[in-house]
């Protein structure tokens, strides 16, 4: 086991880069309302670029602007001049560019073609008057502050503050353009995030795998649809409407020798719980563990039952 306790050193530089976060957000300005308004009236997409430790903060927010309704890629500024500025859409695109001092040298041509071809350049720096910040149509300012660590010169401090900004942009955009968790699930059907973001309707049984009897309808019938359908439990319909189930703790509650002549509604659990077809299968698990049952059914705003779903569907899924 290790003599020295590293701890100390670790919290002051994390506390030194919260610190610079908080900096970042009192410093915004009008320049950030006007990078939002020219990313939402821009009719191409955003185009992320920046050098070294500026430029992996910039792929990553392009990511996140892709990911979140706002169309975006990474172009490497030392390969833009190699070909690479034809990916640019003159008058369409706005460039969205890191770099902490603001005179990287390979940003150069990248910012002369834009120039050139009227594509207009938000720029993130700490220093408005360098070569990024007079080819910018905005500038949006980090606070000049250290880089948090031993070392003046590794970037820490201002590749956090970068990343928050990028953040910060993204869900700003997010929120201007109406993204919907439905949009979300669309970008990310895959791994866990697709898994928590499915809904109901994506794993209910539906049409003739559903159980489903009329109030009137003697148990003895009833019975023999709620065990061929294999979903433990029955839906009773009325006029086209749910109004009750029937499950295996409601048989066991009612067992007796008049159990198969009486009628289905004399057995059911009246007003049961139901999700919407779009109800998330997390907040549907959640609720069926809440109220320890194992089965509800779907239905749709007119009150038709238009699908059901087990715990085990939802576990099946991938939600825990």
């Amino acid at each position: 086991m290790t003599s020295v306790n590293h701890i100390p050193a670790a919290q002051s530089l994390i506390l030194q880069e919260a610190r610079s976060l908080e900096a970042l957000a009192q410093s915004l300005g009008e320049d950030f309302n006007r990078a939002m308004e020219l990313i939402l009236g821009a009719q191409g997409r955003v185009v992320a670029t920046g050098i070294g430790k500026s430029g992996h903060i910039a792929k990553k927010v392009a990511a996140t602007l892709s990911s979140t309704g706002s169309p975006a890629f990474f172009i490497h500024p030392a390969e833009a001049g190699h070909g690479d500025l034809g990916m640019l859409e003159p008058k369409r695109d706005v460039l969205l560019a890191f770099s902490n001092s603001g005179e990287s040298a390979e940003l150069a041509t990248l910012l002369e073609h834009c120039a050139r071809q009227s594509l207009p350049v938000i720029g993130v720096t700490q220093n408005p008057q360098s070569l990024l910040g007079r080819y910018s149509e905005i500038v949006i300012p980090l606070p000049r502050l250290a880089e948090a660590g031993p070392l003046p010169f590794a970037p820490t401090t201002s590749t956090t503050m970068m990343l928050a900004l990028g953040d910060a942009l993204a869900m700003g955009l997010l929120s201007a353009r109406g993204f919907t968790v439905e949009d979300f699930r669309q970008y990310h059907p895959r791994g866990q995030i697709g898994n928590r973001l499915q809904s109901v309707a994506d794993i209910m049984h539906t049409g003739e795998a559903m159980p489903l009897a009329g109030p009137e309808e003697p148990m003895s019938q009833a019975l023999m649809t709620m065990t061929g359908k294999r979903l433990g439990c029955l839906g009773v319909v009325a006029d086209g409407r749910l109004v009750g189930i029937i499950t295996d703790g409601d048989l066991r509650r009612h067992m007796g020798p008049t159990l198969l002549a009486n009628p289905t509604k004399s057995v059911m659990t009246a007003n049961p719980i139901s999700f919407e077809p779009q109800t998330m299968v997390a907040k549907a698990l959640a609720v069926m563990r809440q109220k320890e049952i194992t089965n509800a059914f779907v239905v749709a705003p007119t009150g038709e039952p238009v699908g059901v779903i087990h715990i085990h569907d939802c576990l099946s899924a991938g939600v825990s």
